[in-house]
């Protein structure tokens, strides 16, 4: 019995043994500073370089409405146009990468950007310090100047002053809609507040009087205003001026700094002044 005992003993110590070299090799086959678990380590320190990833992806994934003529819409081939495609194209040639439109409603361009689905977004979207809190922005490559639009035979509404009781349209989720809100309504008192997914659609109520005025910058209602001859009009003085940069996660300066780099690049060999030339007829004005 005292011999069983001692040669079981014996067996399980000998698996010990052997248990322990194995797990010795195990340890010698990983490189130093990595996990193979697929934790932290080089793994996360390669994939958290967003600027690295598109260049790898030969790609920029670019964020826009796709519905904001002339920054950014289908032409005639379904393709996505305007000026804000042309700054990403051009942003994208000095990445050394291609660009990739994906587009969707104006109101959800933050959260996807948010969740990963774009990697930038470049849709007229402005600056302002609530937004910097959640997301970062390249320097600016447009000023806005942000106009009241009525109908051609509206003689009440002059300038802000009169929004007071009247029903005002404005884009949903936009800077316009919080300027409405938080700043304008405060200020001249009470007015009801309609929202759009699409700039066209606030123009035809507004040139059907289902509401009173809008507000929006002469850039971007022209084009929409001369093809489907809507009786509409700015008047006053301009109420604001917007800053639109290009939007990205934060905590991804590579790409920050190169985004940056590019338009430094574009405004000093002359391609953002052509660019605006192309699609407004003017120079830049800041």
């Amino acid at each position: 019995m005292k011999f069983r005992v001692k040669s079981l003993f014996m067996s399980l110590s000998l698996i010990a043994v052997i248990a322990l070299v194995l797990a010795g090799c195990g340890k010698d086959t990983a490189p130093s500073g990595s996990n193979a678990s697929g934790g932290s380590g080089n793994q996360a320190s390669s994939s958290g370089n967003l600027l690295e990833q598109i260049k790898k992806n030969g790609k920029i994934k670019v964020g826009l409405m796709g519905t904001y003529a002339p920054y950014n819409f289908l032409n005639d081939k379904k393709e996505v146009d305007g000026y804000d495609a042309d700054i990403a194209k051009a942003i994208s040639k000095k990445l050394g990468v291609e660009a990739e439109f994906i587009t969707g409603e104006f109101s959800g361009l933050i959260e996807g950007l948010q969740q990963g689905k774009y990697d930038v977004l470049i849709s007229q979207v402005t600056i302002t310090d609530d937004r910097k809190k959640t997301m970062d922005f390249s320097e600016p490559y447009i000023k806005n100047s942000v106009n009241v639009v009525v109908k051609s035979d509206n003689d009440t509404i002059k300038s802000l002053d009169d929004f007071k009781g009247k029903k005002i349209g404005v884009g949903l989720g936009t800077n316009d809609e919080k300027y409405l809100r938080d700043e304008a309504m405060p200020k001249v008192g009470k007015f009801e507040i309609a929202t759009y997914n699409d700039v066209i659609s606030s123009l035809m109520d507004l040139n059907t009087g289902r509401i009173d005025a809008t507000i929006n910058n002469m850039f971007a209602l022209k084009p929409l205003i001369d093809q489907n001859h809507l009786k509409v009009k700015a008047v006053g003085d301009s109420i604001k001026d917007d800053y639109a940069g290009v939007a990205m996660r934060k905590n991804n300066p590579e790409l920050l700094d190169a985004i940056n780099k590019a338009l430094d690049e574009m405004k000093t060999d002359g391609t953002l002044k052509e660019i605006h030339q192309k699609w407004f007829g003017v120079d830049p004005s800041f």
